[in-house]
């Protein structure tokens, strides 16, 4: 189950990140929704990268009864790049998402072989979605 922390006006569809979720995990989910400002202070805080990002994971310790982790969407950037894609925010929002879980669970594109790409690009498959970013650079 996802437990939402919207701190924004975007309307977020959890019935279908639900379902997105479940097909992955049935360990319990934080997500927070936030602005660029704020996902700002996470990343300098946590990662010490002074800049806004798409989407952050932050992955718990791996304990029987504790939920597997907390992603953090910046609300701004879906809205930013729903437009620049065609796409709506709802689509632009499941991607992140999904991109968000597969690092919870842990994968990493940066270091793989591209097995998160290729879990990423079968989830989008499955849920009718667009390219997400990890899917648009590949090459």
């Amino acid at each position: 189950m996802i437990e939402l922390d919207n701190r924004t006006s975007l309307e977020v569809n959890e019935k279908f990140l639900n379902s997105v979720a479940h097909a992955l995990t049935k360990k319990d989910i934080e997500l927070i929704v936030t602005s660029n400002e704020e996902i700002r202070e996470i990343n300098r805080e946590f990662r010490n990268i002074d800049k806004d990002t798409d989407v952050l994971s932050f992955p718990f310790v791996n304990m029987p009864m504790a939920p597997l982790g907390s992603i953090v969407i910046s609300s701004d950037h879906v809205e930013e790049k729903s437009k620049e894609f065609g796409h709506s925010c709802d689509d632009e929002f499941a991607l992140l998402f999904i991109h968000g879980l597969l690092h919870l669970l842990g994968f990493d594109h940066e270091v793989d072989n591209g097995e998160m790409r290729e879990k990423e690009a079968a989830l989008i498959k499955k849920f009718n979605l667009p390219q997400s970013l990890i899917v648009r650079t590949q090459g």
